[in-house]
């Protein structure tokens, strides 16, 4: 017989799956509000600069095409702004992002809504 807190076999395998859909869908939001909260308190700051603040914030690594996509979106969208700065000795630009009006407003009220 089961305990009453340890499920069956095929239950075991659904609460699975509902945990794995939790985490990917937690992670989408959480890192949205871990991108911000590093913008409002380093920014501006290059792209490059972000990924391993995130790493150290979450624990979690994002590929350089996730980050990237996630920061276009957010500018995107008005909640960052997004400037080219000249690379001194190289000429290449890189991208500074800063939260806006509208991304510190947008902080805030998800920052409201936490538990």
């Amino acid at each position: 017989m089961t305990a009453p807190d340890s499920p069956a076999a095929e239950d075991a395998e659904w609460v699975e799956e509902l945990a794995r859909s939790w985490v990917e869908v937690y992670k989408k939001s959480a890192t949205t509000l871990a991108l911000l909260r590093i913008v409002r308190e380093h920014g501006p700051v290059p792209a490059a600069g972000i990924a391993p603040r995130f790493a150290e914030a979450t624990g979690w690594t994002l590929t350089d095409r996730g980050l990237y996509r996630t920061l276009r979106r957010l500018a995107d969208s008005g909640v960052l702004h997004l400037e080219k700065v000249d690379v001194a000795r190289t000429g290449a630009k890189r991208q500074d992002f800063a939260l806006t009006s509208v991304g510190r407003a947008y902080l805030q009220r998800i920052e409201r809504e936490l538990v």
